[in-house]
């Protein structure tokens, strides 16, 4: 997909923001943390292009029918994610499809990232991810409190992230 998204909006570098994104973080991330079946994706030199992604990949398009998944072109503005985040993209090289001579690069938000970006924004299934990949080991708990104050949110929804990954890590008795 990440190179149908490249081809499509004619840009080699694709940034992943959403949950997907941990394909290229994590070599086997655990199978509850790949149930999204679309991948949030923009182009990092011209993330307008993200619109024609979307038409052409995204939901209800002929690649959603033909695969089973989807593209949803968004925005930068999109992630929620600690201060620095976009210094922090984990590179990963796509070969080059048949036909085609050069590969694409997928910008994937790193994990920390990742999870608290999940958090923000606070669905059931985004605190799902968090204490499944918590629980896997994929992040510590003592790093995700700390970068909590990096995050674009006001003091108080800062607060009330720290109060609820508090309780998860209780309850997985991660200390």
């Amino acid at each position: 997909m990440i190179a149908a998204a490249a081809q499509i909006a004619g840009e080699r570098e694709i940034v992943v923001i959403g949950s997907q994104a941990i394909l290229g973080t994590v070599d086997e991330p655990p199978p509850s943390l790949l149930i999204s079946m679309e991948a949030d994706v923009y182009p990092r030199n011209d993330p307008a292009k993200a619109t024609a992604i979307d038409a052409n990949l995204g939901d209800g398009s002929a690649f959603h029918g033909t695969y089973g998944y989807y593209a949803h072109g968004v925005g930068p503005e999109t992630a929620k994610a600690p201060a620095g985040w976009t210094d922090r993209l984990v590179r990963v090289e796509i070969p080059p499809r048949v036909g085609q001579k050069d590969g694409v690069t997928a910008l994937c938000l790193e994990i920390y990232d990742l999870v608290l970006s999940k958090c923000v924004a606070g669905r059931d299934r985004d605190w799902d991810f968090a204490r499944d990949a918590l629980e896997a080991g994929l992040v510590e708990i003592d790093e995700l409190l700390l970068r909590i104050r990096d995050l674009p949110i006001d003091r108080s929804d800062q607060m009330h992230l720290r109060q609820m990954l508090e309780g998860i890590a209780s309850r997985l008795d991660l200390g």
